[in-house]
């Protein structure tokens, strides 16, 4: 940037020469020079505090590592085909369904025994219930006997044998009671075990089916949004595991053109949200686009500490922070097919010393037409 202010400024000393036949000795020249020298870094240090600008932007976008919920052999691969945009839901690949339905006609089984048990406990509960209140029966009317005799042989003369038999037979119907009441609440418990108001065993079972038809369901695999599939290697026949490590391949999805830039720290004093910018991609040389300060990050990654077992040592700090500020791009730019993570450069026009920024315009469009002008040997 400064040695195009140079030769700019050398070129218009020159002119002013030749034209105005200004002659050339000790005072002259010095004068021009030093003259340039004061303008030109004045300039450049305005410039500079008024309108940053940066080359170390570039887009940034978002993607997903695919990982599948279940492990299995990929039997097909749906014909995706890489950086080519599929829809939110369109199948990205499938997964061998053998065990997974396996699993699933196990659980419905296990489900319709439940029920069946269900049905069962059922059946036992309220005859149960009949039999209590019958051996209530018994056994009240064995009491009264009982009592009755008791009393006949406290008042007269009565066989003892009597009195004893009658003994044994409320004793009898008291126990027989007892039971009664011990498979009631044995089969009110089994029968009453609900959450939800469903029996537990069904209720585990119906659980159990609906993880199997899960694991099922994820064994076809579809895309999260609308977007493409970046270097698509999934052959059939390959092994998908849960393994977050080991994903089987990285959608990226269709999204916003942001773009995030890194500035000098004393850019801050100038730089606010809504600030008009201009953008200088490598890869369209000789063209600016339009856009916005969209959000400037409160902290810089340079100087993180977190807790944990390593001692921080100077050198750590040595690095020159770097804050790092969002930018919207206003212009469209859907006919230069750009990919996601281009590089650019940007520079951003604040309300101060407004006309120095037609400078650095003009120098943001002379370092555009210089992106025509690369050697690769």
């Amino acid at each position: 940037m400064e040695l195009l202010l140079i030769l700019i400024y050398s070129s218009i000393c020159i002119f002013i020469f030749k034209v105005f036949h200004i002659p050339s000795n000790k005072w002259t020249v010095p004068t021009a020079i030093l003259g340039g020298v004061v303008m030109v870094a004045s300039m450049l240090l305005l410039m500079n505090y008024n309108h940053p600008y940066t080359k170390y932007a570039s887009q940034y976008y978002v993607s997903t590592p695919i990982i599948p919920n279940v492990k299995g052999r990929v039997i097909e691969v749906n014909g995706v085909k890489p950086n080519e945009l599929v829809k939110q839901g369109d199948i990205l690949f499938k997964i061998d369904p053998t065990p997974f339905q396996a699993a699933v006609d196990q659980y419905k089984a296990a489900l319709s025994d439940a029920e069946n048990s269900v049905a069962i406990l059922e059946a036992d509960y309220k005859p149960s219930q009949a039999r209590l209140s019958q051996s209530q029966l018994i056994m009240d009317q064995k009491r009264k006997e009982y009592e009755r005799y008791r009393k006949l042989l406290e008042s007269k003369p009565t066989p003892a044998s009597n009195f004893e038999v009658k003994e044994r037979e409320y004793t009898v119907s008291k126990a027989d009671y007892e039971a009664s009441q011990a498979d009631l609440k044995k089969y009110e418990l089994q029968y009453n075990s609900r959450i939800h108001g469903e029996h537990t065993k069904v209720a585990q079972a119906k659980a159990m089916l609906e993880q199997a038809q899960y694991n099922l369901d994820e064994t076809v695999v579809r895309a999260p949004t609308n977007g493409f599939v970046v270097q698509n290697l999934l052959k059939p026949g390959m092994m998908a595991n849960t393994l977050p490590f080991r994903p089987v391949m990285t959608f990226t999805h269709q999204q916003d053109r942001l773009f995030i830039g890194a500035f000098r720290q004393n850019s801050l004093l100038r730089l606010k949200i809504g600030d008009p910018a201009e953008f200088v991609f490598p890869s369209i040389p000789g063209e600016t686009f339009q856009g916005e300060v969209f959000s400037i990050l409160p902290a810089m990654g340079e100087n993180e500490l977190q807790a944990n077992g390593t001692l921080y040592v100077g050198k750590h700090f040595q690095t020159e922070a770097m804050p790092l500020v969002i930018f919207k791009l206003n212009s469209d730019i859907s006919e230069h097919n750009l990919p996601y993570g281009a590089n650019v450069e940007i520079a951003v026009y604040t309300e101060h010393l407004h006309h120095l920024s037609t400078m650095r315009k003009i120098l943001l469009r002379m370092n555009s037409w210089k992106n025509y002008l690369y050697l690769d040997h």
